[in-house]
């Protein structure tokens, strides 16, 4: 889950990590007043979206008058802002932030992040701060300093020296700069964060340390102990079909490709996924039913995969252990008679009954085809969505 800037400022400054001073604002009229309380002669209006290249696509404006931060305001408000990381369709602007501007002498960058490989919470830092760091990486990799934490010792001091030296930083703003990772490292683990990340991180011109932007991303699975952080979830910024899913406890991720994939279990749905690629299909979506699938669980999620116009075809593929086959079969041919499937379906089922679950397929008179494996699923639905792209 994602928070917006605003949010991940509040719990910095909670936690006592030096921010600018801001105020959202929902109208025109609101960003108004905000700039007028927070004083000073130059404002920052920031669109609030899941998003970053915020600035390169005109969603973070400069004000040298107030009625200047109502005009950008208002040119924001109700809007979709298209970043390269929002997608075509671009996300709605439904908050702005209004800040009061810095000083800046300096940009720098700093994260934390769930090294899955180390096992490891590893801090990123990089004087090149300001820019996309996935670009930093790529061109200049020297630039960008990593500290991997240990569980049970934290941060230890000659880390945070290492990377305030790396960063050219005077002694007093290395100082700050250990203050501040040692209060970031406490909110990643008291928010069960997967990344905290600042870009740009600056020294002002009176040389302190400042996070002058904030993002953080909060784990799913752990979001069962964070009440206070889920109900800052903004499903507006969301895909609609993803949260649907959620509200069914299915897994669903929206792709881009024409055949629509229904399974059950992680696992296997990448699995299913990467054959369907590798016999020249490209699949509309990843979808896990877990594996206690129900019919209502199916009939949901036939539901939110016929939700995207691209679908040209369904593959179902069942393992049939938990919920026996015959009775995933059974949820299969209501689904379908339910929802009104216009679309090929190609279904493979293995495991308990799975004879039994065929035979009931074949027998429905809908049309759903049968496959003997998962390699003649693969290469059947590919087909199909072909077929029906080419009639399209």
């Amino acid at each position: 889950m994602n928070l917006h800037e605003y949010q991940a400022k509040a719990l910095f400054a909670k936690f006592g990590i030096p921010v600018p001073k801001g105020r959202v604002a929902v109208t025109p009229a609101e960003a108004i007043a905000a700039a007028e309380a927070l004083g000073g002669e130059i404002w920052i209006v920031k669109a609030q979206v899941h998003a970053g290249g915020r600035g390169k696509a005109g969603g973070v404006r400069l004000a040298r008058t107030v009625s200047e931060v109502g005009e950008h305001a208002e040119a924001l408000l109700g809007t979709q802002l298209v970043t390269h990381q929002s997608g075509p369709e671009g996300l709605p602007i439904d908050t702005v932030y209004v800040e009061a501007a810095a000083a800046i002498e300096r940009e720098l960058y700093l994260s934390l992040l769930v090294d899955r490989s180390a096992e490891r919470v590893v801090i990123m830092a990089s004087a090149a701060g300001g820019m996309d760091i996935e670009a930093v990486a790529a061109d200049t990799p020297e630039q960008i300093l990593t500290a991997t934490l240990h569980p049970a010792a934290g941060l230890s001091a000659y880390q945070a020296r290492a990377l305030g030296f790396g960063l050219g930083l005077t002694e007093s703003q290395q100082r700050e700069l250990a203050d501040i990772l040692g209060k970031l490292i406490k909110l990643f683990h008291a928010c069960d964060a997967s990344l905290v990340e600042i870009n740009p991180l600056i020294v002002t011109d009176a040389g302190s340390v400042v996070a002058l932007d904030a993002k953080i991303n909060i784990e799913d699975n752990a979001l069962f102990r964070q009440e206070a952080l889920q109900a800052m979830r903004d499903e507006a910024q969301e895909d609609r079909k993803e949260c649907e899913a959620r509200a069914h406890d299915l897994s669903y991720v929206s792709l881009d490709g024409n055949i629509a994939c229904m399974v059950n279990g992680a696992g296997l749905a990448m699995a299913t996924m990467d054959l369907i690629k590798l016999h020249g299909g490209e699949p509309a979506n990843f979808l896990d039913v877990g594996g206690g699938a129900t019919a209502e669980h199916v009939t949901a999620a036939f539901k939110i995969i016929l939700a995207n116009d691209n679908v040209k075809a369904i593959l179902v593929n069942i393992f049939g252990g938990i919920v026996r086959c015959d009775l995933i079969a059974e949820g299969i041919i209501a689904a379908v008679g339910e929802v009104g499937v216009k679309v090929p379906v190609v279904v493979r089922l293995e495991g308990t009954n799975v004879e039994r679950g065929r035979q009931l397929l074949a027998d429905s008179d809908l049309g759903i085809l049968a496959a003997d494996n998962l390699t003649d699923a693969a290469i059947k639905i590919v087909a199909l969505a072909s077929d029906e792209g080419a009639a399209a």
